[in-house]
């Protein structure tokens, strides 16, 4: 047996795979703004939710519109839903 590490099945081969971005769809607030700011909500985890039994402050990034401050959602519009 040999104590030289061994490389893994397969090797660290990655696929990489080429988007043109030119061909995606831009996102478009409702006012008409197509640039977002990142920004965080804070969420406040008490000691009987937590893992650790402490409580904690969270930051949950979000997207919001540059121009009016609307949050991104998920990309639907909540009007269209059913």
């Amino acid at each position: 047996m040999t104590m030289k590490p061994m490389k893994p099945i397969g090797g660290n081969q990655q696929q990489q795979v080429t988007v043109d971005l030119s061909q995606a769809e831009n996102i478009v607030c409702k006012c008409g703004n197509y640039s977002y700011i990142q920004s965080y909500f804070l969420k406040r985890i008490s000691a009987l939710m937590s893992p650790t039994g402490q409580e904690a402050i969270v930051p949950v990034q979000v997207f919001s519109c540059g121009n009016c401050g609307e949050v991104f959602a998920d990309g639907k519009d909540k009007s269209s839903e059913g």
